[in-house]
């Protein structure tokens, strides 16, 4: 699978340009950062629904911003009936591939 949904970016510059796409980025960086801190809470309170509600906003985001990677990652863990230490491990895993997809999006915005 592509790390980002480069149909869709290119759809958004197209239509918004590039530095409304730029916006797009830095927003979805500050708020991915906000569900990543909901989702280790929820292992820090063993809360299965907010497990699956921050990983579904995270979802949302990601794939509303082409991270592909990302979004399907979230299919996979947002209804994770797993024990709590699978899913701590699913979220260091979850931080570092969203960290890739910022940074693949970012080389690809520069090369636009």
């Amino acid at each position: 699978m592509k790390q980002l949904d480069t149909e869709l970016l290119v759809g958004y510059i197209d239509n918004l340009g590039v530095d409304v796409v730029r916006q797009m980025l830095a927003l979805y960086i500050e708020q991915s950062q906000v569900y990543l801190d909901d989702i280790a809470e929820t292992t820090v309170n063993e809360n299965q629904s907010g497990w699956q509600e921050a990983c579904h906003k995270m979802k949302g985001a990601a794939g509303s911003v082409g991270l592909s990677v990302v979004h399907q990652r979230l299919v996979q863990i947002e209804k994770s009936t797993d024990d709590w230490p699978h899913k701590r491990e699913y979220l260091a895993s979850l931080k570092h591939e969203n960290q890739l997809a910022i940074t693949a999006f970012e080389k690809w915005l520069d090369s636009q």
